[in-house]
């Protein structure tokens, strides 16, 4: 991740005690304790950033979309109520938004252009079968609608339930059930070759 975040420093803390619970911070982090923000930034903001990347498709952008999430958390903190929903669904419901305004913006045809394979990618199989069907289910998952792509990531990348992803969307179980099984179709379909064992394992 790049140095473009404010918050930055605080991903290199200490893991996070078991004893402080997610909620815990939060009810922390609303009465202003940064200290609390710290450890809850250094928990989750790689998780955050990672979804953010692949929902944008530009490293850049995650950089200032995670750095303006947090903002919001901290900005928001004071109204999330605990016991509604867990802390990492609230903090991807405000990601996805922050990431869906951005994306609106910037509007479709400039984000195809500037859609970019994740970094992961790159290694020492780049020319190999694995790196070709990585680079053939981002390509796939780029081509996506939005919701689509959302739904896939959060079910099967950031491990959310259907509940929880439902949640983020703002839409109910069963329309995420139906993004799911719209998207994984169109994965396999907008897929060049057959799929190995282990590529049809990501997207079903």
């Amino acid at each position: 991740m790049s140095g473009a975040l404010v918050f930055a420093s605080a991903v290199a803390a200490e893991p996070p005690l078991s004893a402080d619970s997610d909620e815990a911070l939060m009810a922390r982090v609303a009465a202003g304790d940064e200290q609390a923000f710290e450890r809850l930034l250094s928990r989750h903001l790689d998780r955050i950033h990672h979804y953010l990347r692949r929902l944008t498709g530009h490293p850049q952008d995650s950089d200032d979309l995670a750095q303006e999430t947090f903002i919001k958390v901290w900005l928001k903190a004071r109204t999330f109520r605990p016991g509604r929903v867990r802390v990492t669904t609230w903090l991807h419901r405000i990601a996805h938004n922050v990431a869906m305004d951005h994306l609106r913006k910037a509007g479709r045809a400039a984000r195809a252009e500037a859609f970019e394979p994740p970094r992961e990618m790159a290694g020492p199989d780049a020319h190999g079968q694995q790196a070709q069907e990585r680079q053939r289910l981002h390509d796939a998952l780029s081509a996506l609608p939005e919701n689509q792509r959302s739904a896939i990531l959060l079910r099967h990348q950031q491990g959310l339930s259907n509940p929880d992803a439902a949640a983020v969307l703002g839409v109910s179980v069963r329309a995420v059930e139906s993004l799911l099984s719209r998207g994984r179709r169109r994965l396999r379909a907008l897929m060049d070759e057959p799929v190995t064992a282990r590529c049809k394992e990501q997207i079903s």
